[in-house]
């Protein structure tokens, strides 16, 4: 494992985070917001894990912005904003709420004291049914509900989820962190209204490679290779495609590859009862007295 990596992509997608944070986003669509916060993780020497999430109010994840996508923040609008850096590689998966409505504060601060919580109680050997039991009675005491059917994660090297699951409540039969794995912890917050479950959307604009294999379509295959050299089997974005082919022929080989199962398309996640959500999440790798948050603000 590459903790040097792990550690520069966390330094890089915190200080991206930070800046997000503090930065009002009202009037800016979130064509704007995606374009602006990947050039920030790119200049500062990584690359993007996946392409920027700017999901809004009930939406609770994957949702990033169509090419030119005139969606506008409004002033009581709650954004969940996820990003991702990674060198050669390793990642670093940080969100932060951001809300200009005073009535929402509870909602973005009980995710954030829920992660908190969390990473407080990270070292080798805890039982991800724990971190999962403090982020739900966390959440609960604060008056509101976790999301069930979201989670944390295990991250590998050009892998965002790796098979194992960190849960937002408490359950059975999950599994114990060990030091030679990276983490990823995000507890997603809804409303007493909500249901406490997200559902798929019909929206798909976050993509991944599945397989590599031949289509037998030439052009299709072309950008088959494209996809690999430039994102391994990382999620991308059409709008990352179109600046290198036209949008009408990228959706159309897009399709084709997604027919093929060489792609996979990734719906958005609506809160059920279509309640608004909101995330806060770090990156961490565990060690015997506690672990290291590469995420964490410097």
């Amino acid at each position: 494992m590459q903790v040097e990596d792990y550690i520069k992509a966390g330094k890089i997608a915190s200080e991206v985070r930070e800046m997000v944070r503090m930065k009002n986003w009202v009037g800016k669509t979130v064509f704007e917001i995606c374009e602006e916060v990947e050039s920030q993780i790119i200049q500062r020497g990584a690359k993007c894990a996946f392409p920027v999430n700017t999901s809004i109010n009930e939406l609770a994840a994957h949702y990033t912005a169509e090419p030119n996508d005139q969606l506008t923040i409004k002033d009581d609008d709650l954004v969940k904003i996820d990003l991702g850096a990674q060198i050669n590689g390793y990642i670093a998966d940080t969100a932060v709420t951001v809300c200009y409505d005073p009535q929402y504060d509870g909602l973005v601060q009980a995710a954030e004291e829920a992660l908190a919580n969390a990473m407080s109680m990270i070292k080798v050997g805890v039982k991800a049914s724990d971190i999962g039991r403090t982020i739900e009675k966390t959440i609960k005491q604060l008056g509101y509900k976790p999301i069930a059917n979201l989670s944390g994660h295990s991250l590998d090297q050009y892998t965002i989820h790796a098979g194992k699951s960190i849960p937002n409540i408490w359950s059975i039969g999950t599994f114990s962190l060990t030091d030679s794995s990276a983490y990823a912890c995000e507890p997603f917050v809804t409303t007493d209204e909500g249901l406490g479950f997200v559902r798929e959307g019909k929206i798909k604009n976050i993509y991944a490679l599945v397989s590599r294999k031949k289509t037998k379509n030439e052009e299709a295959d072309k950008l088959l290779d494209h996809i690999w050299e430039n994102y391994n089997m990382l999620p991308f974005a059409l709008r990352w495609i179109t600046k290198t082919y036209e949008e009408k022929q990228a959706r159309e080989l897009l399709e084709i590859l997604i027919k093929k199962k060489a792609v996979h398309a990734y719906p958005v996640l609506v809160e059920a009862n279509g309640q608004r959500v909101a995330q806060a999440e770090h990156t961490f790798i565990p060690d015997q007295n506690g672990a290291t948050v590469t995420t964490i603000a410097q």
